[in-house]
C-alpha cells in the first residue's frame, strides 16, 4: 500500500468518524443546546446528560458541575463567560453565558381596586337621535368610531366627559359644526360633527355614548422595595364594551376588599365579588396599562403577612413543571397560599403573555372557587421560594386551569431591567 492510497484510507476512515459523532447521542445534545444561556448569581442551570461530554470556561464568571453525568453551569459573579464543551479533547459546541445579579422583588397578592383615566374620552357606542327631521347619530355620520378617543374639539384639549357638553350646547345654539380631532388606535383622525337639537327639549346630542374613566378589582403581583414600581393583573384591561385596551392618561390603585366568590364551572368562569376599602385610601399611581398587566408606584409599602421580604425570581427558562403555589384573596383582605400545578411552560426569549399553563390542586381553593376567577388575574406564582410569574387568563372550559405569564417579561413592563449593562463586569 502507497503513502497516498494510505493518506485517502485514513482520511476516509476519520471523515465517517467525525460524521458518526454526529448521530451520537451525547453530542446531540450539547448540539441543541442553547446557544445562549442566562443565569441567576447563584443559581445553577442542568445541562444534557452525557457522561463522555466535558467542558471549560475562559473566565471565573461561572463554574462548572459535574456530578453522575450530570453537567450544570453555577453563576459565581455577575458579568459574562464562554462555555465550551468537548469530546475526546475536540470542541463540539459553544455557549455563551450571561450572569446576571440576583434580583428580588416583594411578592403581592393583595386584592386591588383599579381606577383608570382615559386620554380624552372614549366612544363606547352610538345612539340615534330624536329629530324633527327623523333619527340619526351625529357621530356615527361623521364617521366616528367604537374605540376612538375624542382628543379634542375646536382646538380644545378634552380630558373628561365635563369637557365636552359646553362644546355641544354652543356649537348646536349657533348651528355650527364641531372641528374633533380622534384618536383611533396609532392614527388620528380629523372630523366635522355638527350636534342636532332633540325633538321636543331644548338640548343638543351627538349622538354618541362616551365613558372618561373605568373601574375594577385585580390582584397586586409584586413590588420593588427600592424604586417603588410594582406589577399587577398580568393582563392588560379592556373596556368592557368595545373590548378595546384602554389607553391610560393616569389612573390610581386603592386597598379592596373581596365580599364574596361567584364559583366556575364548566363553560362559565367564576368571578371574586369586591368593594372598593371604605377609606378609599390611594396606594398607588397607574401609568401603563400594557398586555402585561397595569404598572406605576406605590406611594406606601403594602404587606400579605406571608412573605413581606424580598424574594427572588426566576427566569422563563428556569422554571420547571411540577408544583407550586399562588398568592391571592378569597375573603376579605387576608392573602392566602394554595397549591398549584405547572403543567408546562415555556422557555422564552421575547416577551410573551403565555407562558405557562397551570391547574388548581388546592382542595380548599377548588371547594371555595372552583378553580381560577375572574379577579385572580395578577396572582403572583412562587416554586422553590422564587417568584416565577403571575396568574392571568382561566380556561372558559376548565376553570380549575388556565395560564400564567413569566415574572421577567413584568418586571420589564415596570420599567425594571434585570439586564442592566452595568451589571456585565466581564466581556
Amino acid at each position: 500500500m502507497n503513502l497516498d492510497t494510505l493518506r485517502k484510507y485514513i482520511g476516509g476512515i476519520l471523515l465517517v468518524s467525525l460524521c458518526l459523532i454526529g448521530f451520537y447521542k451525547p453530542v446531540q445534545q450539547f448540539i441543541n443546546t442553547p446557544n445562549s444561556i442566562r443565569v441567576m448569581e447563584g443559581d445553577e442551570v442542568a445541562l444534557p446528560k452525557a457522561t463522555s461530554v466535558s467542558a471549560m470556561n475562559s473566565l471565573n464568571t461561572v463554574q462548572m458541575k459535574k456530578q453522575e453525568g450530570q453537567l450544570s453551569i453555577q453563576g459565581k459573579s455577575v458579568g459574562k463567560d464562554e462555555v465550551v464543551f468537548e469530546l475526546a479533547g475536540l470542541p463540539i459546541k459553544k455557549v455563551d453565558v450571561e450572569v446576571l445579579k440576583d434580583f428580588k422583588v416583594i411578592p403581592g397578592g393583595q386584592s386591588i381596586g383599579v381606577k383608570l383615566n382615559t386620554v380624552g374620552v372614549l366612544v363606547v357606542g352610538h345612539h340615534l337621535v330624536d329629530t324633527e327631521k327623523g333619527k340619526v347619530s351625529p357621530g356615527e355620520k361623521a364617521g366616528i368610531q367604537v374605540g376612538d378617543m375624542i382628543t379634542e374639539i375646536n382646538g380644545k384639549k378634552v380630558e373628561e366627559l365635563a369637557d365636552v357638553a359646553p362644546f355641544v350646547q354652543k356649537a348646536g345654539e349657533e348651528g355650527e359644526s364641531l372641528d374633533v380631532i380622534v384618536k383611533r388606535e396609532q392614527n388620528t383622525i380629523e372630523t366635522s360633527l355638527l350636534p342636532l337639537m332633540e325633538k321636543g327639549k331644548n338640548t343638543y346630542k351627538l349622538g354618541l355614548y362616551i365613558r372618561d374613566s373605568a373601574a375594577g378589582i385585580g390582584t397586586m403581583t409584586f413590588f420593588d422595595p427600592k424604586s417603588k414600581k410594582y406589577g399587577a393583573l398580568g393582563h392588560v384591561i379592556s373596556d368592557m364594551d368595545t373590548k378595546k385596551p384602554i389607553v391610560v392618561e393616569d389612573g390610581e390603585i386603592v386597598n379592596s376588599e373581596v365580599t364574596s366568590i361567584e364559583k366556575g364551572s364548566d363553560g362559565k368562569p367564576g368571578e371574586k365579588l369586591a368593594r372598593f376599602s371604605s377609606d378609599r385610601n390611594v396606594i398607588g399611581n397607574i401609568t401603563r396599562n400594557s398586555p402585561f398587566g397595569i404598572f406605576g408606584e406605590l406611594n406606601q409599602s403594602i404587606e400579605n403577612d406571608l412573605f413581606d421580604k424580598p424574594m427572588s425570581i426566576s427566569l422563563s427558562h428556569q422554571v420547571k413543571e411540577g408544583p407550586a403555589q399562588i398568592l391571592t384573596v378569597v375573603d376579605g383582605k387576608k392573602v392566602e397560599k394554595y397549591d398549584i400545578e405547572i403543567v408546562s411552560t415555556i422557555p422564552q426569549k421575547f416577551p410573551a403573555t403565555k407562558g405557562m399553563v397551570l391547574k388548581v390542586t388546592d382542595q380548599k381553593l377548588l371547594e371555595k372557587t372552583g378553580g381560577i376567577v375572574q379577579g385572580m388575574s395578577g396572582s403572583p406564582i412562587i416554586q422553590n421560594g422564587k417568584i416565577i410569574g403571575a396568574v392571568t387568563h382561566v380556561f372558559v372550559n376548565d376553570p380549575t386551569s388556565g395560564y400564567g405569564v413569566h415574572i421577567e417579561w413584568m418586571l420589564s413592563e415596570a420599567g425594571i431591567d434585570i439586564y442592566k449593562k452595568e451589571h456585565n463586569r466581564a466581556s
